[in-house]
């Protein structure tokens, strides 16, 4: 059976989370190139985006296509397990492949202390893995949004420092 026919009269959000499913770049490529109107932060009954689909089947090649989407959701939680992409990404038994894909959420600024049902964090998950190269990965990212948060000024920092020069109209 093939992909054209399973997907024949589906409308684009649900032939974005099949191509997601199946790793078909050219199946996601019509959709974004298409006339019908797609949200790629779509999520079907049970809260799985097509990010969710790909991060959670190592389709690497979508996976890449839907994080440059503008306003791609990285973090969307999903209903049952109230797990994100990362997460998903996390299960995948082969090594290789679950670090491409943790290493391209990150990269697009996936959270690691969203926690799921279980009360985990992708941080958790990943150092129960014994896979040192993928938890240096998340500790990197973690260190990395620590200094990120630090760099953005508070709009209160200012007020009440003495000399600051504020109150002078």
């Amino acid at each position: 059976m093939s992909t054209e026919t399973d997907t024949e009269g589906a409308t684009p959000n649900e032939r974005l989370l099949a191509a997601a499913k199946e790793d078909d770049v050219d199946m996601f490529a019509e959709v974004i190139e298409g006339e019908g109107k797609y949200d790629i932060n779509h999520a079907d009954g049970l809260g799985m985006t097509a990010l969710h689909y790909a991060a959670s089947r190592g389709s690497i090649d979508v996976i890449e296509h839907i994080l440059s989407q503008d306003g791609c959701d990285v973090d969307p939680i999903n209903r049952i397990a109230k797990a994100t992409p990362l997460h998903l990404a996390l299960e995948l038994p082969d090594r290789e492949l679950r670090k491409l894909i943790v290493e391209s959420l990150l990269d697009a600024g996936a959270d690691i202390r969203i926690k799921d049902k279980n009360n985990e964090t992708p941080l958790t998950i990943a150092s129960s893995l014994n896979d040192p190269e993928l938890e240096k990965l998340m500790r990197k990212s973690q260190a990395q949004s620590s200094l990120d948060r630090d760099d953005v000024a508070d709009e209160d920092d200012d007020e009440g420092d003495e000399g600051s020069g504020s109150e002078s109209d």
